[in-house]
């Protein structure tokens, strides 16, 4: 009996694996494109809170596995009370699970409509290149971090407003979703400071690795605000002043955490990412609620 049950790996492990902390992002993202929609999503809840599931537990969490599956050497060296290499979850049931997970995604997607399933065939693609080789995108902080952000912003966002409005978004969403994704890039790039060093002994060539971390902190900003600064400009093109004024006085904001963030970008990578990068996310918000008006 006791046999037995030491072959199932328990349950906390396997949630440990699917990082639910990670599933904000894409489940906010698409809580916009939702909101983008505006009133299309009436009478549509049953699969909006559908589509909330495949953005986070579902598509989001497998990636996760994956990553983990494919790390499983390293970390077994850097981090070896991770699930895989500490033997709590057996790499095979870790790689059964990534499997099922991506099924059940597939299904979802597939139940939800033509356009969700094609934008869930793209996340998953996405969790792959990331990780495996021979691309093994998250080996360089320029391709890695756009498939991340394009997971977490830009595919959630358009399925959102897929699902919300019954067929593919108009061309303004598609475009929010797109700068907003593209401003995630820098976003992804706060999060390599705290491992500068072992990037660089890995030969993982992460932004703070290949430029530096002043001057990666510097693009990374860059990047972040370049965007909205887009989205204002397209936002009084398409006469919502209001929305522009908030996006814009939000901006402001975070270009004064900014330039506290660049006297010390290893050290306030963390502070700035709950201040900073809180105003980001709500500016996605004010966007979404500002397009369909």
């Amino acid at each position: 009996m006791s046999a037995h049950i030491a072959t199932r790996p328990a349950l906390s492990p396997l949630i440990e694996l699917l990082k639910p902390i990670t599933w904000f992002a894409p489940m906010w993202a698409f809580g916009c494109g939702v909101v983008s929609a505006g009133g299309a999503a009436e009478r549509r809840w049953p699969l909006i809170a559908a589509g909330v599931l495949l953005c986070g537990p579902l598509v989001c969490g497998t990636s996760q596995v994956i990553n983990d599956w494919f790390d499983r050497e390293v970390d077994a060296l850097n981090e070896p009370q991770r699930p895989i290499p500490s033997g709590r979850v057996p790499a095979h049931r870790a790689l059964a699970l990534a499997a099922a997970w991506a099924a059940l995604s597939l299904i979802l997607g597939a139940l939800l409509g033509p356009f969700t399933l094609a934008a869930t065939l793209g996340g998953l693609m996405l969790a792959w290149l990331y990780s495996a080789p021979p691309l093994r995108l998250k080996r360089n902080g320029w391709w890695g971090n756009a498939a991340v952000a394009a997971c977490y912003e830009g595919l959630p966002w358009i399925t959102g407003a897929a699902i919300a409005a019954g067929g593919a978004p108009g061309g303004r969403i598609v475009a929010l979703a797109a700068l907003y994704s593209a401003g995630a890039h820098g976003i992804m790039t706060l999060n390599d400071f705290k491992s500068v060093a072992g990037d660089r002994a890995l030969g993982i060539r992460s932004l703070p690795a290949q430029l530096g971390v002043a001057r990666a902190a510097r693009v990374a900003c860059a990047v972040m605000a370049a965007p909205q600064v887009a989205v204002v400009a397209l936002l009084l093109h398409w006469q919502r002043p209001l929305g522009a004024a908030l996006i814009a006085a939000l901006l402001i904001a975070q270009v004064l955490l900014m330039l506290r963030l660049l006297r010390a970008p290893r050290d306030r990578a963390p502070w700035y990412n709950a201040t900073g990068t809180s105003l980001y996310v709500l500016g996605m918000l004010v966007a979404a609620l500002t397009v369909p008006a």
